[in-house]
């Protein structure tokens, strides 16, 4: 490629990022556009966009969301998000800061254990229906969900695509990346709980009314179909528990999710106005079109130039290796999806400590990497894949997120993660080391 398509490449991928950015047009729209001009060059052809691994489309992340977006939506007609949505406000005394609380906790649980798009995409649903009971807008709920979506996702091997490409490449083993990064993460949420009320003044308000109303509720009679939430229940665990062993049974999430819905499809005998209800087509062809766009980037080699400048930009040892590779990721994780910027970065960062033992001491270049390139995803509303399924999600449920409405948030959040992280790793790897 020659430095006119690179150029060509990153003006195109700054124009559709500040059309997005202003909201002026269609984001869905605006990102098929500019995956469009990358063909004019052409900067990519069909065989790069639809079967690399690298520049190509990501299927495996397009699929999974289809699979669990089918999946929540023959759940939904069991009503059993209507039982959990009256049962968490009611023990929460239809206080909406302490459903936000639960909500958020059961998020970062979810997504520990599970990919944290799936876990949003479970919670969603149960989030609008609380809202809608207690009278209450929906968005500062999901904003915080996609926080504690990539928060949580942090903690273990398995909780974000991002920490698999990581951790596989890095050859971590489970424990120790439960052992490394689950204290930071507790640290981290325990921050975002005490930010809640600051970060959404005057959203805890809420009429004594729709409170008294939600608590004489009975949760139980909201089950409209007990049967099929026994066959839904059933393969639920199946699907989660291929998603955790997914390299035992040599099975890819996206295929273990569209597996699971096809039994649903087949079980629940619904229509496909019943089955497809929950599936967010504008949110797919928003990814589709971000990993052309992305992968132009990384074809080009901006993202591995930029990356390998950042990564041999230090000559002061190994804590400044180690807040180098910190600030970067987590600047460049929160504007470029952080799944490709993982998939770049990890080889990079492995053949420098490889040549460099010295700079790396306990594997605190990968704790770094891991903790930027993930929590930095907090930083847009197109930082992760969490945040764009919740802006769509919002978007369709008439409670609309904006850009700069996530960001502005997210920008605190992301702040405060970058301050702990920094804390995190001197105390841990160099203080007490």
């Amino acid at each position: 490629m020659s430095a006119f398509h690179a150029i060509y490449a990153v003006v195109v991928f700054v124009i559709a990022y500040g059309l997005i950015t202003i909201e002026r047009f269609n984001k869905t729209l605006v990102a098929l556009a500019g995956a469009t001009a990358m063909f004019f060059l052409p900067v990519v052809n069909s065989h790069e966009v639809f079967y690399s691994e690298d520049t190509g489309i990501d299927w495996d992340v397009i699929f999974l969301l289809l699979g669990m977006m089918i999946i929540v939506s023959v759940v939904r007609q069991t009503g059993v998000f209507e039982y959990v949505a009256i049962w968490s406000a009611k023990r929460a005394k239809g206080s909406p800061l302490r459903i936000m609380v639960l909500l958020l906790l059961v998020t970062a649980l979810g997504s520990a254990f599970l990919d944290n798009v799936t876990t949003v995409l479970l919670i969603a649903p149960v989030t609008l229906l609380v809202c809608d009971r207690l009278d209450v807008a929906a968005s500062p709920f999901l904003i915080v969900e996609a926080f504690a979506a990539n928060i949580g996702g942090a903690a273990t091997l398995v909780g974000d695509p991002t920490t698999i490409i990581i951790g596989t490449g890095a050859d971590l083993s489970f424990v120790s990346f439960l052992a490394n990064m689950a204290p930071v993460v507790i640290i981290v949420l325990g921050a975002l709980v005490a930010l809640l009320r600051p970060l959404f003044p005057g959203a805890f308000t809420v009429d004594p009314e729709r409170i008294a109303n939600v608590m004489s509720m009975d949760e139980r009679e909201a089950i409209r179909n007990p049967r099929l939430l026994i066959h839904c229940g059933v393969i639920l665990v199946a699907v989660f528990a291929g998603f955790v062993a997914h390299k035992q049974i040599h099975m890819e999430p996206s295929l273990v999710a569209m597996t699971g819905a096809g039994l649903l499809i087949v079980i629940s005998r619904l229509g496909r106005e019943f089955y497809l209800s929950s599936v967010e087509w504008e949110t797919l062809l928003f990814f589709a079109g971000l990993f052309i766009m992305v992968g132009t980037l990384v074809k080009t080699g901006v993202i591995d130039k930029l990356a390998h400048l950042a990564s041999h930009a230090t000559g002061g040892g190994p804590w400044m290796t180690t807040l180098l590779i910190l600030g970067v990721s987590f600047l460049f994780s929160g504007f470029v999806n952080n799944v490709p910027y993982a998939a770049t970065m990890t080889p990079i960062v492995g053949q420098f400590t490889a040549s460099n033992q010295h700079l790396n001491p306990h594997g605190v270049l990968w704790w770094a990497l891991i903790l930027g390139t993930v929590l930095g995803g907090n930083l847009t509303a197109v930082g992760a894949s969490a945040n764009v399924v919740v802006v769509g999600i919002a978007v369709r449920a008439g409670s609309a997120v904006s850009f700069w409405d996530f960001t502005r948030r997210g920008a605190v959040v992301t702040a405060t993660s970058a301050l702990i992280g920094i804390g995190y790793l001197w105390v841990r790897y160099f203080l007490l080391a």
